[in-house]
């Protein structure tokens, strides 16, 4: 049992929640579910993602011990990223929660606002 509570505002597990529920860093999690990408596979995987964005969850998962970044001895200089083991173990959660979003787009509708 944790000792930790998302419904208080002060709770590092609410940072933790919040860090890993944006939809970039979802995305990219799933993204790299299926091993190492380089940088501009990621980005072009990804629809809809700007080079600035995808830097930024890409930093920001690294930071937080999520995603590991690995220079590549190519020429021209490559950068691959990975999952972590603690990404690993986030994965799960993540894919369940991609599918879900996948299975139940159409049922809920959404307004993308145009």
């Amino acid at each position: 049992m944790s000792d930790y509570d998302v419904f208080l505002a002060d709770c590092p597990a609410r940072t933790t929640l919040e860090l890993v529920a944006d939809t970039w860093s979802v995305v990219v999690v799933f993204g790299l579910g299926r091993g190492p990408h380089r940088y501009s596979d990621l980005r072009d995987r990804i629809g809809g993602i700007s080079k600035k964005m995808l830097t930024q969850t890409l930093r920001k998962l690294e930071s937080n011990n999520l995603v590991e970044r690995r220079v590549l001895a190519t020429a021209p200089a490559g950068v691959e990223y990975r999952l972590t083991h603690l990404g690993q173990s986030l994965l799960g959660p993540v894919s369940v929660l991609a599918r879900w979003a996948e299975d139940h787009a159409d049922d809920l509708a959404v307004d993308d606002g145009s």
